[in-house]
Parts: structure tokens; C-alpha cells; sequence
């Protein structure tokens, strides 16, 4: 019997150093997955002239609150969809002359920290401006255009326009000029890297995009 139980016993033990040393190596990976939102916030403020990234509050505004209204706001996005942005930057499908250089000058790390310190600030509100179209846009945000088969943005981006993390990007209180030229840009295909986008923003006129761009930048 005890033979027997001796090699049990041995895999038992072995099995549970292994156990062991796979939990300490996961916990080990975790802790270095981890964003440094100090280094974020660093690389955000000053950029990293070794590697000729400037600082993106020049363009962005300080903590990601935008006062130029062809840069998007980026203060508490999510940090999934940051990320994901930054890394297809690199690519074709988003190709941008400003952007695709900085992004390309990025490290893994550098997007994963960036990313989740601006997801951390505090949005400042925008406001809706046009009176006349804010009905048209309140419609089409919260029921779509039947006729022309498109789709409600609440059902993807959310009531509120908060979005959903790593799907769907917050979009409320965005500046107006940055929302309607990236529907335009998807109508157009000059933005490749969201075909459901692409294929709801065809559909659209060039008032539509105006109405519920308008009435978005006033979401809160």
C-alpha cells in the first residue's frame, strides 16, 4: 500500500508545484500588464523627444480636453478604444499624416499607459449651437432613419453617448467639427477601420451628419 502511494504522492506534489509556479508566473505577467498612468500622464504632458513623439496636449489640450475643434476630445475615453485607435494609426485602414507618425514612434507600452491615463480625466461638456437642428439630431442619436435604413447611435454608443469600453467610443460633448469629418471620412472611405461605420455613415446626408454631430457635442 505504501508503494503504492509513493508515486502519488509524487505527482501530487509535482502537480502542485507546477500549480504554483504557473499562478506566481500569471501574477508576475499581470502585475507588468499593468498601466503606469504616472507615465502616461508624462508622456501626455511632454512627449518623448528622444523618439520624436510631441506632446499630445499640444493638439489635445490639457488632460485630454480639447479646445481645437478638429481634435477630438480624448479626456475619459475608453482605454481599450484608445489603444485599439493608436495601434491602427500604424496601419492603412486609419491612415492620418499627423497621427500615423506619432503612433509609429509609440512603444506597446507607451499606448497602453497613454491610453489609460486619459481614460482616468474628467471630460469638460460641450454644447449643442445650432437650435434649428437640434430636434433632426435628438432623432436620429436616439431612433435612427428608417427610411434610409440607419441605425440609432444610442443602441451602440449609448444613451448618454458614454459608449461601451473597447467597442464603442464615448462621443458625447465631442467637438462638433471632429464628429462630422469622421463621418465624412467613413461616407467616403478615407477611414477604413470600422466597415459597420463606413456602411451606416453612406447612408447619411451631409445635414444628417451636421444635425447629430450638433446635437451630440451637447450630450452629457
Amino acid at each position: 500500500m505504501k508503494r503504492d502511494f509513493l508515486p502519488f504522492a509524487k505527482f501530487l506534489f509535482s502537480a502542485l508545484l507546477a500549480v504554483s509556479a504557473f499562478s506566481a508566473q500569471a501574477a508576475e505577467e499581470k502585475k507588468a500588464a499593468k498601466a503606469d498612468v504616472n507615465k502616461g500622464q508624462a508622456l501626455y504632458t511632454n512627449g518623448d523627444a528622444a523618439h520624436s513623439v510631441p506632446a499630445c496636449a499640444s493638439c489635445h489640450g490639457e488632460a485630454g480636453n480639447s479646445t481645437i475643434s478638429t481634435n477630438p476630445k480624448l479626456a475619459a475615453q475608453h482605454e481599450a478604444y484608445l489603444a485599439k485607435q493608436l495601434t491602427e494609426f500604424t496601419k492603412p485602414e486609419r491612415n492620418n499624416a499627423v497621427m500615423t507618425a506619432i503612433a509609429k514612434g509609440l512603444t506597446a507600452e507607451d499606448v497602453k499607459n497613454v491610453s489609460a491615463y486619459l481614460n482616468e480625466q474628467k471630460a469638460k461638456p460641450g454644447a449643442a449651437k445650432n437650435k434649428d437642428t437640434i430636434d433632426a439630431g435628438k432623432k436620429i442619436f436616439r431612433a435612427g432613419i428608417a427610411e434610409k435604413n440607419v441605425p440609432a447611435c444610442a443602441g451602440c454608443h449609448g444613451a448618454t453617448g458614454a459608449g461601451m469600453p473597447s467597442q464603442y467610443p464615448r462621443i458625447a460633448g465631442q467637438h462638433f467639427d471632429y464628429t462630422v469629418a469622421q463621418l465624412t471620412a467613413f461616407s467616403k472611405g478615407t477611414r477604413k477601420n470600422n466597415p459597420v461605420m463606413m456602411d451606416i455613415a453612406k447612408r447619411m446626408s451631409e445635414d444628417d451628419m451636421k444635425a447629430v454631430a450638433d446635437y451630440v457635442a451637447g450630450l452629457k
